[in-house]
């Protein structure tokens, strides 16, 4: 079969599973960059777009929220003074900050057609001494949880727990020296839990933020206290109740055998009285012209 022939066999197969020319890439994917430094973010696309193809960015920080860096082939003004279009179609910053990480979106548009490509952007910012939260007095038996956060760092640390100056492993059970404890800690978190909690995990403990930006950074080492639930003083707060309640008792006893407290007085049901009149009551006696004179009655 000839060349021609091959070529237009190869164009009939595009055609019939509907495969296009039409490319989106990016020469790097994954670009890492100092913080304050500048960066360049690269995108090219295939020349089925046509010559008038639309370019423009998008930014996804970590919090998934998205905006405009070029939009209509304009910087946007969040941007404006600071980044810049280069060849047409990549992205170049003149410095960075942390509020830059994220993902960058290059969009293509032309001839009806639309792709993208994607550039991770991290910004590598030195770990910070993190936040740490330890309890200073806890109860046998109880859940508590020990946190650690730091905001700076980028790309975001993982952290590591000190107790007594040793490194508190990831899997406790299968070291030997530590199949005692119960803990589970979550490196990406920074939350360190025991539960419950035991007299075996009193001490001092500190945590440590980790990134390849630069070196550890540590809080202060802060004391834990495990203490057992204090059943005698709950057993002597019950009994010291139970004397009040008979002092109380015995109070109101001697009050009322004293008289000092006021008595019930009975009430008697009231009764209603029917007045019943008698014929002599009824009649007061003859007038002037000798006729009976009739009392008026009534009823109580």
């Amino acid at each position: 079969m000839s060349v021609s022939g091959l070529v237009s066999v190869a164009l009939f197969l595009l055609g019939a599973t509907g495969v296009s020319g039409f490319t989106v890439t990016t020469s790097q994917a994954n670009v890492e960059v100092k913080e304050n430094e500048g960066a360049d973010l690269t995108c090219s696309y295939s020349a089925d777009f046509g010559s008038n193809a639309r370019v423009e960015w998008k930014f996804r920080d970590l919090r998934d929220s998205q905006v405009y860096v070029v939009f209509d082939g304009k910087t946007t003004t969040p941007y404006a003074g600071r980044v810049t279009m280069y060849s047409g179609h990549n992205l170049r910053f003149s410095k960075v900050t942390r509020k830059d990480n994220g993902a960058y979106d290059c969009e293509v548009s032309g001839n009806g057609q639309f792709k993208e490509t994607k550039v991770k952007l991290t910004v590598l910012v030195p770990p910070s001494p993190p936040v740490c939260r330890v309890p200073t007095s806890v109860t046998t038996g109880k859940t508590v949880i020990l946190s650690c956060h730091d905001a700076d760092g980028s790309p975001p640390p993982t952290y590591n727990w000190y107790k007594d100056n040793t490194l508190l492993p990831l899997e406790p059970n299968k070291i030997q020296a530590f199949k005692n404890y119960t803990y589970k800690l979550n490196p990406a978190t920074g939350e360190l839990a025991f539960a419950p909690v035991r007299k075996v995990d009193s001490g001092q403990y500190y945590c440590e933020s980790v990134n390849k930006a630069g070196p550890p950074k540590s809080c202060k080492a802060m004391n834990m206290e495990v203490r057992d639930v204090n059943t005698g003083g709950i057993v002597a707060g019950v009994i010291v109740a139970l004397l009040l309640l008979a002092l109380l008792g015995l109070a109101i006893w001697y009050a009322n055998r004293k008289g000092y407290l006021p008595k019930k007085t009975e009430s008697k049901p009231k009764t209603n009285v029917v007045y019943q009149p008698t014929s002599s009551s009824l009649y007061g006696g003859e007038d002037e012209d000798g006729d009976f004179k009739q009392k008026s009655s009534f009823v109580v």
